[in-house]
């Protein structure tokens, strides 16, 4: 399950891709990121990294950046320093409601996560490491699909992860994701907006 691959084509935009930080979400989020290929980016570095299974605790977990994984992740945030940075899940399709639940920011703190399409969510990276580790100009998400997808959901993921994995700026990315979900980019803004503040969108 754990895997490491870096793509390096020279100076500029540095990206991070996650995958598996907790759980067996990595038996899934594997068959997405061994997808991504060399070719999938012209500029800049990538380093994708699934992780092996751990323990299961929750990145909004006040100690989940104390464990071996937690660590592990921030050691590899700290290293590469990414401009981009998705962390990709997988989740119980039983959890859909919960996780996009207009009540999830009362129920854990954050906003709910938003459906692309075909059970593919998105929404920012855990605010420990949002607030505390990454600038605001960074762009920060987390990408969940659900555990054992179908191949539609899993190519949904891919679109997003090619995204990241081709465009510069985040300006790129913005109006990449807007030409596929304007809706769901704006209530992504909205959502940040209420959240972060003057954080950007993601």
């Amino acid at each position: 399950m754990a895997y490491l691959k870096i793509i390096d084509k020279g100076k500029g935009v540095n990206r991070l891709f996650i995958g598996g930080v907790h759980g067996k979400e990595g038996l899934t989020t594997i068959k997405a990121l061994k997808k991504i290929k060399d070719e999938d980016v012209s500029y800049g570095k990538l380093v994708i990294h699934n992780c092996d299974e751990s323990p299961y605790l929750s990145t909004l977990d006040p100690f989940y950046y104390q464990s071996e994984v937690g660590k592990e992740v921030l050691s590899l945030i700290d290293y590469y320093k990414p401009t981009f940075y998705v962390e990709a899940h997988c989740y119980n399709k039983k959890n859909f409601p919960k996780l996009t639940s207009t009540n999830r920011m009362n129920e854990k703190g954050v906003p709910p996560l938003i459906e692309l399409e075909k059970g593919v969510l998105v929404g920012s990276a855990s605010p420990s490491i949002r607030t505390n580790i990454f600038r605001k100009e960074d762009v920060c998400i987390t990408l969940e699909m659900p555990c054992n997808p179908t191949q539609e959901s899993l190519n949904i993921c891919l679109d997003v992860l090619r995204i990241f994995a081709a465009s510069r700026t985040r300006e790129e990315i913005e109006n990449s994701i807007k030409e596929l979900y304007p809706k769901q980019l704006q209530t992504a803004i909205k959502y940040a907006k209420e959240f972060f503040g003057k954080y950007p969108p993601f």
